[in-house]
């Protein structure tokens, strides 16, 4: 059934209020479901949800979109190590551009509420296939079932409804009309009548990681789409059907509200093949959306300056470890983020900073070697069991992670360093061939930081020996600075030592999160209240989401002219 963007509007106008309110107050609000219980959904989404998946596999992907030329898909399951043998159009990106480009000449003609309607309407229809974008996020960003289920469904929606709400403060404050007059002395009184038209920068490429394909991608789409730009997804090559997916039915979405579904399009391609280059460097770009490696997000920053470039890249994520009451809990909470999805995750901690004389704990003081040994056992304690291993540390996505921990150990022991814990894999309780990988956990010097000063995405952990806990701080701060920190974590129970190290965290422009433990992932990022990257270290330009994401998507056109002096208007 066609339903009409101003029928779409009303709708989802509670929707539309409720995510302005939870921007303005910072609190929890959200319209999806993040649990894949039966109890939540029915006892047949489950498994319906697998056999739309397993339904995909072996078969090409059908979307209709033009400028076909070919087919891609060469996507390899990191829990099965085999193909997933699905092929997608191969399209022309003169073709996609142009087609983009014509399909925004309807859409910037609907109000922002007609276009928040349209865009709440297609969030709920990509949270209708949930479950299978779960399996289908597994078997190829290697994430855990239920962090598939949340991280790329209700979380990752989240984020896009977020973006959509800022998008429409942003516009919202732009009237469009306005009534004008100024006394001119001599001449008399001028009266102008003005009016103000908002107008989209031009078609927004948006560049998807391989471990996250959605998390970072819906933001960008419904920012992009809520300021009247069309969009051009360009997924991970082995990253392709979870965001295939949500292209389709993005564009079933808006073809039933009897828009041009060319707004949103798939630009894929293969390792062998990639065209990120060409689509980005293509004329009709005007909006860079990336998520991935920091080297390649810094190209993009030095090398597209005619573009309007937003990225989100690498964080050398550190943990400073000081004093706690709970300690327990505190090393519960870190060990948890150390072995997160294998810490894949761009808030995953990295580099645990401790005072060579030790943490105090309580009543007592841990030394740098019990405190050390104390998060191994906890790191053990969660991947000894392979089910709880499965569940925490899921897959690793690429080989290359593999080389990383390989590469690591090797220049760890040529440098004198001390490995602690080895990583080894894990046997996965339903798929025997996964690549797995526990944390490998390194001693190191405060010295030694051409081993652990930049980000390593794998599951590696370095555990630093300060002269003092005033030094780790200094020296976590200076490596956010230098190098990039998404997240960084401070464990103290001295609120004068907390105020201080905030104050050198933020002069860094580094977000710090204090006491965190294991009551709830320590590396959450929650939307409508955490801002993820601050736009002020390496780590990335852009923030999810603040009104520097959303306002400068959409400039301004003017007209003036004088009102009739004999309307007296």
């Amino acid at each position: 059934m066609k339903l009409r963007p101003v029928e779409l509007a009303e709708r989802h106008a509670p929707h539309l209020d409720a995510a302005l309110k939870a921007c303005a107050t910072r609190a929890h609000w959200s319209p999806f479901k993040e649990s894949p219980s039966s109890k939540v959904h029915g006892e047949s989404r489950p498994a319906e949800g697998r056999a739309r998946f397993e339904a995909l596999l072996g078969q090409p992907f059908e979307i209709d979109q033009p400028g076909t030329i070919g087919t891609v898909g060469h996507e390899v399951s990191p829990y099965t190590r085999k193909p997933l043998g699905i092929t997608y159009p191969k399209s022309d990106p003169d073709a996609l551009f142009g087609a983009a480009r014509e399909a925004m000449r309807s859409w910037i003609e609907l109000s922002p509420e007609e276009r928040a309607g349209v865009c709440f309407q297609m969030a709920f229809a990509l949270e209708e296939q949930a479950f299978v974008n779960a399996h289908a996020t597994m078997h190829t960003a290697g994430q855990a079932f239920l962090m598939a289920f949340s991280g790329s469904g209700a979380n990752a929606l989240d984020r896009g409804v977020e973006a959509l709400a800022y998008a429409y403060k942003a516009m919202a404050d732009v009237p469009r009309t306005a009534e004008w007059e100024k006394d001119f002395g001599r001449t008399g009184i001028v009266r102008l009548r003005k009016s103000y038209r908002l107008r989209p920068r031009g078609v927004a490429v948006v560049v998807c990681c391989a471990t996250f394909p959605l998390w970072n991608a819906y933001p960008a789409v419904f920012a992009n789409l809520m300021t009247g730009n069309a969009v051009i997804l360009k997924p991970h090559p082995n990253g392709i059907l979870p965001v295939a997916m949500a292209v389709k039915r993005m564009r079933e979405t808006l073809a039933a509200a009897g828009q041009d579904p060319n707004l949103v399009l798939l630009a894929a391609d293969e390792r062998e093949a990639p065209i990120t280059i060409e689509l980005i460097k293509h004329s009709a770009c005007a909006i860079i959306d990336y998520t991935g490696s920091q080297r390649f997000g810094t190209w993009i920053e030095e090398n597209c300056p005619d573009r309007l470039v937003f990225t989100e890249t690498a964080g050398c994520n550190a943990v400073v470890l000081e004093s706690s009451d709970d300690l327990n809990a505190a090393i519960g909470g870190l060990a948890n983020g150390l072995c997160g999805f294998s810490a894949q995750m761009c808030t995953s901690p990295q580099n645990v900073h401790i005072p060579h004389t030790g943490v105090r704990a309580g009543d007592t003081v841990l030394s740098f070697e019990d405190t050390a040994t104390r998060i191994v056992d906890a790191i053990l304690q969660r991947t000894d069991n392979p089910a709880r291993a499965a569940a925490l540390c899921a897959a690793v996505q690429a080989d290359q992670s593999l080389d990383l921990i390989r590469s690591v150990r090797e220049r760890a022991l040529a440098s004198g360093a001390e490995i602690l814990l080895e990583s080894r894999s894990y046997d996965h309780p339903d798929f025997p061939d996964a690549r797995t990988a526990t944390p490998l956990v390194v001693a190191v010097d405060a010295d030694q930081i051409d081993l652990y000063g930049e980000e390593v995405f794998a599951p590696i952990c370095f555990i630093i020996r300060e002269h003092s806990s005033e030094e780790a701080v200094q020296n976590a701060a200076r490596i956010a600075q230098q190098r990039g920190a998404i997240s960084s974590y401070l464990y103290s129970a001295d609120r004068s030592f907390i105020e201080n190290a905030q104050d050198r965290f933020a002069e860094a422009g580094a977000s710090l999160w204090v006491n965190m433990d294991d009551r709830m992932p320590i590396n959450f990022a929650a939307a409508y209240s955490d801002y993820h990257v601050t736009g002020l270290n390496p780590a990335g330009n852009a923030s999810l989401t603040d009104l520097a994401f959303v306002a400068n998507r959409f400039r301004i056109v003017q007209f003036r002219e004088p009102v009739p002096a004999e309307t007296g208007k």
